[in-house]
């Protein structure tokens, strides 16, 4: 059932050498392939050994294999919060903190906390406990990666809310990735094993089709492929006392505040630096008819929103000011060890990039020593 599935025991040598949190992920392609399932029963196997464990967080969907997994678990209760009227529950991340258990099992990671909460997500949650030495295991499905999020709904149709940066998945100490075959995973579907009958039909019709299916669980055992590698660098890094972060050029993304879909490029700068094993910047360049006394209000809204985003999947974000944006973005690579520009590409063509006068071009023709990723955005123009 699984393409990678390293032992109970292999995560207990990995804490014991552990100062901070170890991570460990399960992931699947799709809803219903088992990773709860073959969480819970990692629990149980850690717990049997006498591993101090418990449930941060689970979420059965009603499923009574899954929902007997969970009896004989120690369970942390939920924070109950009310919020203009209705009473929801969510992860009690001080509760976690003060009961301070040697691993918690945290599911649903792209969530969204209910307002309030300390943390926007819970993997940010997750985030806090590595840092306070707590090791988790957690699980989450491959179309909730960030920089996923354009391919998923560009094949399903389906609009994806809920993400967490790929560097999330890249960090991991361990990932092991639940694989189902496409035609099990639909009958247990249709079987209701997964949803309630009254909401199979709809789904079998929408993102539940077969060829849907087949693309997520591609980009799954890609995906996990991917992140075992930079695992492996990373722990050889650490064997070395040399991260391989600190050696690595950067990955840097140039942000407009046009009108153009900044997301594309981010997650796209994300995925690249995850890839690389390398932090990486978000660059605005202010020039001055974008002063804030000029600028209008929904590109202002456009831009601040990407700045967010920016720094939610883990960019360090700079802000510059200058006439000239193209000198000021290949000034500020070379002096941040940049080796990788990603930039939109222009939107007006013509006798503009034949003559190389477009922001893109001129970047592709002065960026000499520079790997430059000119991605094409849906929508709006480039100076």
């Amino acid at each position: 059932m699984t393409s990678t599935s390293p032992r109970p025991e292999d995560f207990l040598e990995l804490l014991q050498r552990a100062r901070r949190g170890r991570l460990k992920l399960y992931v699947g392609f799709a809803a219903g392939v088992g990773k709860t399932f073959r969480m819970l029963e990692e629990a149980h196997a850690l717990r049997a050994r006498g591993v101090d464990i418990v449930l941060g967080f689970i979420e059965p969907h009603g499923r009574p294999d899954t929902v007997a997994l969970v009896q004989g678990l120690e369970a942390v209760p939920r924070r109950v919060i009310e919020h203009r009227g209705v009473t929801v529950d969510d992860m009690d991340v001080d509760a976690i903190l003060a009961r301070r258990p040697n691993i918690a099992i945290i599911d649903e990671l792209p969530h969204t906390n209910a307002p309030g909460s300390r943390n926007r997500k819970r993997y940010q949650d997750v985030l806090e406990l590595l840092g306070a030495g707590i090791n988790v295991i957690a699980a989450l499905n491959v179309q909730h990666l960030e920089g996923l999020r354009d391919v998923i709904e560009r094949v399903t149709g389906a609009v994806i809310r809920e993400t967490v940066p790929d560097r999330f998945l890249a960090e991991a100490d361990q990932v092991v990735n639940i694989d189902l075959s496409v035609e099990d995973l639909l009958e247990r579907f249709k079987a209701g094993k997964i949803y309630a009958q009254d909401k199979v039909a709809w789904a079998l019709a929408h993102f539940f089709q077969e060829k849907h299916l087949s693309t997520l669980r591609e980009l799954a055992l890609r995906e996990v492929a991917g992140a075992l590698e930079t695992s492996h660098e990373r722990a050889e890094a650490r064997s070395a006392d040399n991260r391989a972060s600190s050696t690595h050029s950067r990955v840097l993304v140039c942000l407009s505040s046009l009108p153009t879909d900044g997301g594309q490029l981010l997650r796209r700068g994300s995925r690249m630096a995850g890839r690389l094993n390398t932090d990486w910047y978000a660059l605005y360049v202010e020039v001055p008819g974008e002063s804030p006394e000029r600028i209008d209000s929904e590109a202002q809204r456009h831009l601040h929103e990407n700045i967010e985003l920016a720094r939610e999947l883990g960019a360090e974000v700079q802000r510059l000011k200058a006439a000239d944006p193209v000198a000021a973005i290949l000034d500020f690579a070379r002096s941040h060890n940049v080796g990788d520009i990603v930039i939109g590409r222009s939107r007006r063509g013509g006798w503009r990039d034949l003559l190389a006068r477009t922001i893109p071009m001129r970047i592709v023709r002065e960026a000499e020593g520079f790997d430059v990723h000119v991605v094409s955005v849906d929508g709006g123009t480039e100076p």
